[in-house]
């Protein structure tokens, strides 16, 4: 099934915030899911079972390095977004 997400990660007691959550994209953007990265929050749209294990991954090795804070809005109702 195709889904539409919307994700934030917060690092918690870190002085680098940017390299953990560039870390966290890149990590996203190698998997098979259209992405579109906001200055508050990135999009991603594919197969459920892709994105589900996609942000597993993403946020198991976010967490390793430190703690986080994960938000996710989830849909299958939405249409796909804009071209930018």
């Amino acid at each position: 099934m195709k889904v539409q997400a919307e994700v934030s990660l917060y690092p918690l007691r870190s002085t680098t915030l940017l390299d953990s959550i560039a870390r966290f994209v890149r990590h996203l953007r190698q998997c098979d899911l259209e992405i579109q990265v906001g200055p508050m929050s990135t999009r991603l749209r594919g197969e459920s079972r892709d994105l589900f294990r996609a942000l597993g991954e993403a946020f198991e090795d976010a967490a390793r390095e430190g703690d986080v804070v994960l938000t996710l809005k989830l849909s299958n109702a939405c249409p796909p977004y804009p071209e930018s």
